[in-house]
């Protein structure tokens, strides 16, 4: 079984839609998706190949009535053929930021190039006219931003936008 992930990248900044594209050998070409946090989830299937490496891709719509309580999510893809043999099912996890827990209205991003003197509070009033939003700028990009008092000259920053 083989599956490979194109999109997302881990920790994309994804919306209420996921489009999901990779390639993958499927049990009759069929791939379950679950996208979730830990307490609750969304599916979606996809089709491959099922005898040879095929590409796929697929939508996940998140619904407004869905109870994720956080901003990191897992796609998770699985081949539905089961483990062979006791084996486990085989399967690709990918975690994702999830932009409608990270800003109210988040309709995608910009992106700033860190210069000398930023910081997120600045960035905060530069972007949304009130600094102290610097939160949702901080939890975009909690992968490469362990401390928000600390960024550097050249990071790359995905701002969310809001509406």
């Amino acid at each position: 079984m083989n599956i490979e992930i194109q999109q997302p990248r881990p920790f994309d900044l994804v919306g209420s839609k996921i489009l999901i594209a990779g390639n993958a050998v499927g049990f009759e070409g069929h791939l379950s998706i679950t996208v979730t946090e830990g307490h609750d989830e969304v599916v979606g299937s996809a089709h491959a190949g099922s005898t040879s490496i095929r590409q796929f891709h697929a939508e996940i719509d998140i619904p407004t009535d869905v109870a994720f309580t956080l901003n990191r999510l897992f796609v998770n893809i699985a081949d539905d053929s089961g483990g062979e043999d006791g084996m486990p099912v085989p399967m690709v996890t990918v975690p994702v930021l999830y932009g409608p827990l990270i800003l109210d209205g988040y309709t995608g991003y910009w992106e700033h190039e860190v210069v000398r003197g930023d910081t997120l509070s600045a960035l905060a009033l530069r972007y949304y006219e009130d600094a102290s939003k610097y939160p949702a700028i901080h939890q975009a990009n909690q992968h490469i931003v362990s401390d928000p008092n600390l960024i550097f000259p050249g990071q790359v920053l995905r701002i969310p936008q809001p509406f």
